[in-house]
């Protein structure tokens, strides 16, 4: 029996969402991609969040899911543009005044995650589904209904050179076999799936803002990069930080995270204005917390750059199940929106879309060519892929939320530096224990999220167990002999170097919840 082409709707033309047309056009579907904006291609076409979101960090998981797109183009063009960033670079100021560099690799095998730019690596993905022939583009198309048991979505098409602005967009009707909601935080297709599914949500936005800044490229005949391409440049401010990522042109797409108060303040320094001339604040700020960035970006240009650029939230999103019958899945931040901390927001939601289409295709196998077997059969695929991917994504979704303390605080400590090269040195001198960072197994390698989280908790008992008995049992024995031997100032002052010291190491072998 021949197999039935089947209608596959994609909801968003983002990265994730390219991406999951390309593994429904390989499968020979026919494939619809509806996108709000317009052809993200288009220079003119308004930016998410109105400005060039954060620079992408490219690891194992997203590099994984593209090979497995079956277009070897896609991983030659990946290659030939991304910059590999080894480590971190953490700068600041020592007590006499000199400035710093401290590099922290990633990873003791030498391997890098890639800076890359979203805006380039999804115009790619558009541009290899273009010449595809079962694929179809529908941008300026809004969803505004679905009804998931008839399998039907409605989108208004807002497209201006076919509607006038004064009259109310034309809605047009679609029917499909399975839809992909890969639009975003604010998914338009989550929002009609509550409807149909008993869908636990939560969402938060942190106290936290952020606003983009620019560091030229260098003028210098050497370099086009004013400081290290290899690193993420991290000024750690203990509440709140600046970072910088390159970028293949030689500038450096930086970040300011903040609390809203500290937004507030730095919004009423801005506004004090007088003559042209603006207030000092910004750049005395800057010097007082991330000591350099001033040599970097001109005073004025840090003042001009945050009046200019918006301050944004950052949203965390958590929902379950991701999926309705046999019609509906969300993916990406669609599913599973969280803060961009641990550079895993772009690699979850490619990662989604391979492991959705390994389910669907072993599903797909069982039905032996019977195309009425295919919507049962999909049915419980959609259902594996809820089961098996909840748990993984709220696990990451919290490892975000963790790794702000780590970027703004946590790398100045000697304990976190300790851990960190002793699990290092372990991974290599010890191979058979199988121990690795946190951090490599989430960046370097394709273990699932809340295996990496019980693996990480293992490790981080076993140290303190350690520890514990290799150090702390000695102390106290020592405190306890001085107690009872002077009972007094000497024994109280031992006591608490024990108990301050123990709890220093405990909070950073387990890490501090939020």
């Amino acid at each position: 029996m021949e197999e039935r082409k089947q209608k596959v709707v994609v909801v968003g033309a983002g990265p994730v969402g390219s991406l999951a047309a390309l593994y429904a056009a390989n499968r020979g579907h026919d494939v619809e991609i509806y996108e709000l904006r317009g052809d993200l291609r288009d220079p003119s076409t308004t930016p998410l969040n109105f400005t060039r979101s954060i620079n992408l960090a490219l690891s194992e998981r997203g590099l994984k899911a593209m090979r497995h797109a079956n277009q070897p183009r896609l991983i030659d063009y990946v290659k030939g543009v991304t910059i590999p960033m080894r480590g971190r670079m953490i700068h600041g100021k020592r007590p006499d005044g000199k400035l710093y560099e401290e590099a922290q690799d990633y990873d003791i095998h030498g391997r890098s995650i890639l800076a890359i730019d979203r805006g380039d690596l999804n115009k790619r993905l558009l541009d290899m589904l273009e010449e595809m022939p079962n694929v179809t583009f529908f941008f300026n198309h809004k969803l505004t209904g679905a009804d998931f048991k008839r399998n039907k979505a409605w989108f208004e098409d807002r497209d201006e050179s076919t509607s006038n602005p004064r009259d109310r967009a034309r809605e047009i009707e679609v029917d499909f076999d399975f839809m992909i909601g890969a639009d975003g935080a604010h998914s338009a297709v989550r929002y009609h799936l509550m409807k149909f599914s008993r869908m636990d949500y939560q969402q938060e936005y942190i106290d936290t803002l952020w606003c983009e800044f620019q560091i030229a490229p260098s003028s210098s005949a050497k370099s086009k990069f004013r400081i290290s391409p290899n690193h993420l440049h991290i000024w750690p401010g203990k509440e709140f930080m600046f970072i910088a990522i390159p970028s293949n042109d030689g500038s450096f797409t930086c970040t300011l995270f903040a609390p809203a108060a500290i937004y507030e303040q730095l919004e009423e320094a801005a506004s004090t204005t007088t003559g042209g001339t603006s207030s000092s604040s910004i750049p005395d700020f800057f010097d007082k917390h991330f000591p350099g960035v001033t040599s970097l970006i001109t005073p004025a240009d840090l003042v001009s750059q945050f009046q200019t650029n918006p301050h944004l939230p950052l949203i965390s999103i958590k929902c379950k199940p991701y999926h309705f019958s046999s019609s509906v899945v969300i993916v990406g931040d669609a599913a599973h929106a969280m803060v961009p901390f641990y550079g895993q927001g772009m690699n979850a939601g490619l990662e989604d879309v391979r492991i959705l289409f390994d389910i669907l295709d072993k599903h797909d196998r069982m039905t032996n060519d019977d195309s009425s077997l295919e919507a049962s059969q999909r049915e419980l695929a959609l259902a594996e892929y809820s089961a098996v991917r909840v748990a993984d994504a709220h696990a990451i979704n919290d490892l975000a939320l963790q790794n702000y303390i780590e970027m703004r605080s946590s790398v100045l400590s000697p304990v976190y530096r300790w851990r960190k090269a002793l699990e290092e040195w372990l991974s290599v001198y010890v191979p058979s224990l199988g121990w690795q960072t946190k951090y490599s197994r989430v960046s370097f390698g394709n273990e699932r999220y809340s295996e990496v989280v019980k693996k990480s908790e293992r490790q981080g008992q076993v140290l303190l167990r350690s520890l514990v008995g290799g150090v702390g049992l000695p102390m106290l024995a020592g405190g306890l002999f001085l107690w009872f031997r002077y009972k007094g100032a000497l024994g109280r002052a031992a006591y608490g170097v024990f108990y301050n010291f123990m709890g220093m190491v405990c909070r950073t072998i387990h890490g501090r919840r939020r």
